[in-house]
């Protein structure tokens, strides 16, 4: 055994970590993750002889190979076929015994966790067992290793034992009951074993973390953009050492003075963006990634709150966009133009560093002494509410919410992103452009999210699997695409708004997909919870991410959940404006999230809205948000350009009034009420006016800007208003 233990070693650099726990007696189930054929031995080295292995008597039978290993003294031979074996199972835990059970069933196909059979909660609810889990980090890229993609002869491996574990009690519930709850608990807390290990011994540093995947496939084609020039690792990284040597030399001055430079960001979803990101965080600078929807006034409000001096854009940007920002160059903002930039790259600039990176992929790249906390990026919230406000995510922040997020979604190395999300998004950003980045993906990036006619047909056309949007998109693209054009799509996330069931059932009935909400916040960079293909219950937005902690504080008039405050390593370091921040500041870590949810007895989350889409009418909280999701695709007759806002005013005798805002003249105060009442909502919930315009405000992120909407109506002389009889 020492001697297979040295050679496990010399090839596969193993090591192990918290060895103490598997000393605890039993009765005890240990339960590793499943991803390769050699995932049983990583496991023996570690045990002493009375832990005994659950094999499966069938599959010993294939060969006498098969058969030697899986039946001997070491291991609990069982018939998967037969509803005793885990009877057998219980009785020898119950003795007292100490099992290995490989809860999956199978090698996973993703390198990711698969299912958890139930037989596994039974065992635990049966027998009291203590639990200790099992995280074999790096295995997934073994040889032999079932998941498609990156796979090598000796990559390096370590074994991660948990502390011994004890299950929540199940007291009050049946067999029936307690099994899937044991389960999911089990699920649970692998997945956050899987977190907690990835965060702790992977890169703290964005661009490290970049660089490691690339060195597995330098040669990858990773980047690609709508002039379908696509991107390998390597070329990415080569544009990132000169992007950075050109920002170095600009800035020498200022880099040398100050530890982390804000510099300005005002570019679409091309290629050059996040090079440019990563030629910053190389030159060891800050981007501030500027919304260009919000209008120059906002623009200008945002960079001074950032202390930009910089801003990083493009004239052929500017020119088609038709943004003037004279207002910043006369605020004495510096506007530093790509297409400049590019001309004072010489052709030995270059090719010094194709060679450096061909020769060393990587060399160079990492700012010396970085640091998870040092400042990754600053976005702006989206301003529907109010002014926009300014989020310095850390490193580390960021990090931490890709590995929470690739824990809980199984994606595999052939996954290919299509985002049309913009990068000043916290979604276009993280989710859809740094993980990817990080766990090896492709990228498409797409410069708009508006081309509804278009992107359906890019989709198709690029083979993409996964696509993120936010409700208002998904419906735009699912009332225009061909039925065939999503064919290739596996993974539908919904964020940033409010998923209206209208839109589930379109894509459903069209092209056969189940959409899978997700939630979070710029502040939390950003992913809170999602719904997953093992994890997803229609209405919630799903489970939080591992890692995450959430209390809910009781709100008067709201008789079930309450006000969500979440706290975890993705939380952001702090707020620009310092109202903002030292109220943050002041709840010690937790963010108030300002939405108003209930958690479910499996740990789904339900959000009920924001706190400040409620009405208080004749003393009774109204849903704002609710009673738009009963009107959404409730008139089709009326075409599907038809959108209805609700927004509310004071009266002096409920307290306030719902106001029906809409594009479309020919909805009626009674077909409003018709279609609330369909849905089972009260009577305080129907719209006393209606105002007709000829679009509704909306926000980059296809979110109503409820703040213009306001000012819009304010604007307005009363009689317009449709009153309601």
């Amino acid at each position: 055994m020492q001697l297979l233990l040295w050679l496990v070693r010399l090839c596969f650099g193993f090591r192990t970590f918290n060895m103490e726990a598997l000393k605890a007696p039993g009765p005890i189930l240990l339960v590793p993750n499943h991803v390769s054929w050699l995932d049983w031995l990583f496991v023996a080295l570690c045990l002493e002889d009375d832990w005994r292995f659950v094999t499966s008597a069938n599959t010993a039978e294939t060969s006498w190979l098969h058969k030697k290993i899986m039946v001997n003294r070491r291991t609990f031979p069982i018939d998967p076929t037969s509803p005793y074996s885990t009877r057998r199972m219980a009785e020898y835990l119950a003795t007292g015994g100490r099992l290995v059970l490989f809860a999956e069933g199978r090698l996973s196909r993703t390198g990711s966790l698969m299912k958890i059979f139930d037989g596994t909660g039974f065992l635990i609810h049966k027998t009291n067992a203590k639990v200790i889990t099992c995280y074999l980090r790096g295995a997934n890229r073994l040889l032999w290793a079932r998941q498609t993609g990156r796979r090598f002869w000796f990559p390096r491996v370590t074994a991660h034992f948990s502390e011994v574990l004890t299950a929540p009690p199940t007291a009050g519930l049946s067999r029936k009951e307690a099994r899937p709850r044991l389960t999911t608990w089990l699920r649970e807390q692998m997945l956050l074993q899987q977190f907690q290990v990835e965060d702790q011994f992977g890169p703290k540093h964005l661009l490290a973390a970049i660089i490691e995947t690339a060195r597995q496939c330098p040669s990858k084609l990773i980047l690609e953009d709508i002039t379908f020039k696509p991107l390998t690792y390597r070329r990415v990284l080569v544009g990132t050492e000169v992007l950075a040597k050109a920002w170095k030399r600009r800035w020498a001055r200022e880099t040398a003075n100050q530890k982390h430079p804000v510099v300005g960001v005002l570019l679409p979803n091309v290629n050059a963006t996040p090079l440019t990101v990563l030629s910053l965080w190389s030159a060891g600078c800050v981007p501030a990634l500027l919304n260009f929807s919000t209008g120059n006034a906002i623009m200008l409000a945002c960079a001074q709150l950032a202390g930009i001096r910089h801003i990083i854009t493009s004239r052929s940007f500017l020119e088609k966009a038709r943004l003037d920002l004279s207002n910043l160059s006369t605020a004495g903002i510096d506007l530093v133009y790509l297409e400049d930039v590019r001309k004072e790259f010489g052709s030995m600039v270059k090719l010094t560093a194709l060679v450096r990176q061909t020769c060393c992929l990587g060399a160079g790249l990492v700012p010396e002494r970085s640091d998870r906390s040092d400042p990754a990026a600053i976005l702006f919230t989206s301003g529907s509410e109010g002014v926009p406000k300014g989020v310095e995510l850390a490193h580390g922040n960021i990090l931490a919410n890709i590995r929470q997020s690739l824990a809980r979604l199984d994606f595999t190395d052939s996954e290919r992103i299509f985002n049309a999300l913009p990068l000043f998004h916290s979604f276009g950003l993280g989710t859809c452009t740094l993980l990817p980045l990080v766990r090896g993906l492709y990228i498409f990036l797409y410069p708009s999210p508006l081309h509804y006619r278009i992107i359906p047909e890019m989709v198709y056309d690029r083979a993409c699997t996964v696509m993120v949007g936010t409700n208002s998109f998904l419906l735009g693209y699912a009332k225009r695409a061909n039925c065939y054009d999503f064919q290739s799509v596996k993974y539908l996330v919904a964020g940033a708004e409010k998923l209206q069931e209208a839109t589930a059932t379109l894509w459903a009935q069209k092209f056969g997909l189940r959409i899978l909400e997700g939630y979070g916040a710029t502040e939390c960079s950003p992913v809170i919870s999602v719904n997953s293909m093992i994890e997803i219950r229609i209405g919630s937005v799903g489970h939080f991410l591992p890692g995450i902690e959430w209390k809910l504080e009781p709100v008067e008039g709201i008789a079930e959940g309450g006000r969500l405050f979440v706290r975890g390593p993705n939380v952001m370091h702090r707020y620009l404006n310092p109202d903002a921040n030292a109220h943050f500041q002041e709840l010690g870590g937790w963010y108030d999230t300002g939405d108003l949810g209930r958690v479910d007895g499996d740990g789904f989350l339900f959000l009920m809205g924001r706190l400040k889409r409620f009405a208080k009418i004749s003393g009774e909280m109204v849903s704002l948000t609710a009673v738009e999701d009963s009107l959404a695709g409730a008139f089709p007759d009326l075409g599907l350009r038809c959108e209805v806002a609700i927004i509310t005013r004071p009266d002096p005798e409920k307290g306030e009034v719902l106001i029906a805002v809409t594009n479309e003249p020919q909805l009626t105060v009674e077909r409003l009420r018709t279609a609330i009442r369909a849905k089972g909502l009260s009577n305080l919930s129907v719209p006393r006016e209606i105002q007709v315009i000829k679009e509704i405000p909306k926000l980059g992120t296809g979110k109503v800007d409820y703040r213009s909407l306001t000012a819009l109506l304010a604007s307005l002389p009363a009689c317009d208003r449709v009153m309601a009889s």
